[in-house]
């Protein structure tokens, strides 16, 4: 039903049919509606089996809940299959939708094909959020995720103001796992985005990476060392001074990464910060991590701390002989047991108030209209659809 009504002129230009959907359901009269309510009775009674990676989909599959998030040139909405058995239409996932007239104006093609490509490479790690499928139209690509249900460790950090050590070394461990994963075992993946907006959690605590739009696949050189890259991307307050020098950076800027996050996990507030990125990026190639009297901060995650940002990547904690093996090894880390971390044997510290598989009350209200509705001309069709060709 959505993809009908996709095409229809007395719409406003560039609308993805999800959006379309709801809008000509509101605005075509009551015989309409009845028309539509018959066709949707129709499909949803439809027994019939259906699973979201056993073929091609489209958005005619998919019924959209309500939006999860909201960026530059994406949306996360939440999704459900909008045919198939009871069961089937009972699942949810989360929908990524990008629109090709912005991924081509902000030239992130290949940071999209890459996070594609690299999500499907890595689905099924316990701490990574699970690629679906992945489809696309005239005007917009669609990446279909697992839902994580909690929301953001952001929100709940704010909420505690900091977490204590016990806290912080619950989720520093997984996200140990997942950077061994990316890094070791997956042919050099830099992930370039670490921070605790792009860490969900779920129902039973644990994280969920997302977001892999800056995510790159580095490899090693002939000599064996990482592949270095030259692109500027990230999060300001997170960014290794490499990064800022624009030197060539490889997989050693996650651990700097992990290294701000954990500073930020146990004070509530990264160590570098100003209202001016410019002063940011300043701040972290000229000046030491402090650490503040209240709270205290054990010598042991001070000096982890320490050991991931190291100016020097040659010197750096996780970059160092001996990769994760070395982190894993840290007395900060004294007591974990790495295999029962990896299979989740403990639930998190904090479980989030979800009610149904469906339930999204754990993330914020976003407006359900996308502002910008550039048209994807024909010419641009020509120029760029090729690229756009795997989705």
């Amino acid at each position: 039903m959505a993809a009908t009504v996709a095409h229809s002129q007395a719409l406003p230009p560039g609308l993805h049919p999800l959006q379309a959907a709801a809008m000509r359901a509101a605005g075509n009269g009551q015989q309409q509606q009845q028309q539509q309510s018959q066709q949707s009775q129709q499909r949803d009674f439809n027994d019939e089996p259906f699973d979201v990676t056993s073929r091609k989909l489209s958005v005619s599959d998919l019924v959209r809940v309500r939006t999860l998030g909201t960026g530059t040139f994406a949306r996360v909405c939440l999704v459900r299959p909008s045919h198939g058995t009871e069961t089937d239409r009972s699942k949810v996932y989360a929908l990524k939708i990008l629109r090709k007239t912005e991924v081509i104006k902000l030239k992130q093609i290949d940071h999209v094909r890459h996070e594609r490509q690299i999500l499907a490479d890595v689905r099924g790690h316990p701490f990574i959020t699970n690629y679906v499928a992945s489809f696309s139209d005239h005007d917009f690509l669609y990446i279909l995720l697992d839902y994580v249900p909690g929301g953001e460790l952001f929100t709940y950090l704010r909420k505690f103001r900091r977490f204590d050590e016990n806290m912080a070394r619950f989720y520093a461990a997984e996200i140990v796992l997942i950077l061994e994963h990316l890094h070791e075992h997956q042919g050099g993946i830099a992930y370039r985005d670490m921070k605790p907006e792009n860490l969900l959690l779920d129902g039973e605590g644990h994280i969920k990476l997302v977001d892999f739009g800056f995510a790159k696949r580095l490899g090693n050189n002939e000599s064996g060392h990482p592949v270095e890259t030259y692109t500027l991307c990230g999060t300001p307050e997170y960014l290794a001074p490499e990064v800022i020098h624009n030197k060539g950076h490889t997989t050693a800027v996650d651990w700097w990464a992990l290294g701000i996050l954990i500073y930020e996990f146990l004070t509530g507030y990264p160590p570098f910060w100003h209202q001016n990125p410019i002063e940011i990026y300043k701040q972290i190639v000229e000046k030491p991590i402090v650490f503040p009297q209240e709270p205290a901060i054990s010598d042991p995650a001070k000096d982890i701390i320490r050991q991931f940002c190291t100016v020097d990547r040659s010197r750096r904690l996780g970059n160092i002989s001996g990769g994760a093996a070395k982190v894993k090894a840290h007395p900060f880390f004294a007591g974990v047991d790495w295999d029962a971390v990896y299979h989740k044997r403990h639930r998190g510290p904090i479980i989030p108030p979800v009610r149904y598989p469906g339930d999204a009350q754990c993330f914020d209200i976003y407006p359900e209209e996308d502002a910008n509705r550039d048209e994807y001309t024909e010419e641009m069709v020509g120029k760029y659809d090729a690229y756009f060709k795997d989705f």
